[in-house]
């Protein structure tokens, strides 16, 4: 198998901003001296040599920022309408006995006398109907309906049962059937995201012989314009990425992080308290509440695909859904559907884009349908660039599905009900002081006359979350 080297480009960060022998060319390195009476060919510009370097722009795809003014934003979603037990074991044979395992967040029985229901076996499906005799806590008996008894089902301990109706004779009553809906809540929390640029006052006057010149617009023959609106590109990114990779780091399966938040500047648990530092973000959100899809292979065709498919319909079915991918799986997308024909696939219809193919193509999208479902898919840069998650092997994250509905829910700043996508960001904002983009310039160098420093400090701030709503709905694309 051949080899690329570099295999991660040239590369080298610094601990500060500082002038260093890489960010200049030194005109006397070598043979070189300033005795010789011939001048040099320099090239002013620099050469691009990767591109656009930002990673920006993925959440403006998918969501939307709003305002909030406290620590933590909290939703509540629905659960399930009807009634359904996994992991269940049966004993007993004409007058079976099945016991309901204590699920978290399950009603461990909300099943009564007179329910009908369906005992399934998964693993050789095989099913029987039947009817309940009698109920207690985490336990119901039952009898078969069209069969002798239930020996069919073996006595195994992952049955499947859910209710589909009720038989009740004449004149009799309902009993003290009554089902109470759970309320399932979940909650984010705000990180503060901070960077900063200084240059010292005598180095601002230093005139560089190369044109500097960065994805923004900015150019110039001063080196610290560059810095600063790297610095800046940076901190844009981040906002970006924190929101993609945040997770929290105390609260979650017994992990305390108050204990090491001591070691880390200005990071403290207020009163030694634990405390649930961190935000999930969309990778921890997927993988603690949505799908997670591991091996996906175009080149064993459309079947794989179909697994994502089936699974949807047991969750929102919802239409259209939004595919961002890294370069492999997005070949493995084109390799499954050039197996496919047109008649098989079907058109599909870009509602998204306001039922324009050319919108979708100008953002970078491309469509199919297959079932009832439209996916428009694109290639993620974040997931490519050979500085974030792209050309390492151990990255096993490969693409993500995103739905492209809307919730509706309570917006308590706009006093009204309002719809969201079910991927949006939240920032703190409020009359005082607005944390969303906050950016300003201390110091007494550039105009700028704050204190007695020579040097010029570019500060950015922003506090937010990310809110995934519907998680069940997302699908992670894991190697």
């Amino acid at each position: 198998m051949a080899t690329l080297n570099p295999a991660f480009g040239s590369l080298v960060p610094s601990q500060a901003p500082q002038t260093l022998a890489s960010n200049y060319l030194a005109f006397n390195g070598g043979a070189n001296d300033f005795a010789q009476q011939y001048l040099p060919e320099v090239y002013e510009a620099e050469v691009e040599r990767y591109g656009n370097r930002t990673l920006n722009g993925f959440l403006r795809m998918v969501g939307a920022e709003m305002p909030m003014t406290s620590d933590q934003v909290i939703w509540s979603e629905q659960n399930r309408l009807h009634i359904a037990y996994t992991g269940c074991q049966l004993t007993g044979n004409g007058a079976a006995t099945i016991d309901i395992p204590a699920n978290a967040g399950t009603i461990q029985n909300a099943i009564f006398p007179n329910d009908t229901i369906v005992v399934m076996n998964p693993a050789t499906g095989v099913t029987i109907k039947g009817i309940v005799g009698a109920t207690a806590a985490g336990q119901i008996t039952c009898y078969p309906l069209s069969q002798a008894n239930w020996n069919a089902l073996g006595l195994v301990a992952n049955l499947k049962i859910f209710v589909y109706g009720s038989i009740f004779a004449k004149g009799t009553t309902s009993g003290s059937k009554s089902i109470e809906p759970q309320f399932t809540q979940y909650s984010n929390q705000p990180i503060i995201i901070k960077d900063r640029y200084e240059i010292n006052g005598s180095d601002t006057a230093q005139i560089g012989w190369v044109e500097v010149a960065t994805e923004d617009g900015t150019s110039g023959y001063l080196w610290y314009l560059k810095s600063e609106s790297e610095t800046r590109l940076r901190f844009d990114d981040y906002l970006e990425m924190s929101m993609v990779e945040s997770e929290l780091a105390a609260g979650a399966a017994g992990i305390n992080f108050a204990a090491s938040s001591a070691n880390v500047p200005g990071f403290t648990a207020a009163g030694g308290a634990a405390v649930a530092h961190g935000s999930e973000g969309l990778f921890a959100a997927i993988t603690a509440r949505g799908n997670v899809m591991t091996g996906f292979s175009g080149g064993t065709g459309i079947s794989d695909f179909d697994q994502v498919l089936k699974n949807l319909d047991t969750q929102g079915a919802i239409e259209e859904n939004m595919l961002f991918l890294n370069r492999s799986m997005d070949l493995d997308f084109d390799d499954m559907l050039s197996q496919i024909s047109a008649g098989q696939s079907g058109g599909t219809a870009y509602g998204l884009f306001e039922n324009s193919e050319d919108m979708a193509l100008n953002l970078g999208f491309s469509g199919f349908r297959r079932g009832s479902y439209d996916f428009y898919k694109t290639s993620w840069k974040y997931l490519n660039d050979a500085s974030t998650r792209g050309a390492v092997a151990v990255s096993n994250i490969e693409g993500v599905l995103i739905p492209a509905g809307t919730s509706t829910v309570y917006d308590q700043i706009l006093g009204t009900n309002i719809r969201r996508p079910f991927l949006h960001v939240r920032y703190r904002s409020s009359q005082g002081d607005d944390r969303r983009y906050k950016n300003w310039i201390t110091g007494s160098v550039g105009g700028v006359y704050t204190s007695e420093l020579d040097a010029m400090q570019v500060n950015w701030l922003s506090e937010r979350c990310l809110v995934t709503q519907a998680a069940n709905n997302f699908v992670l694309f894991q190697s």
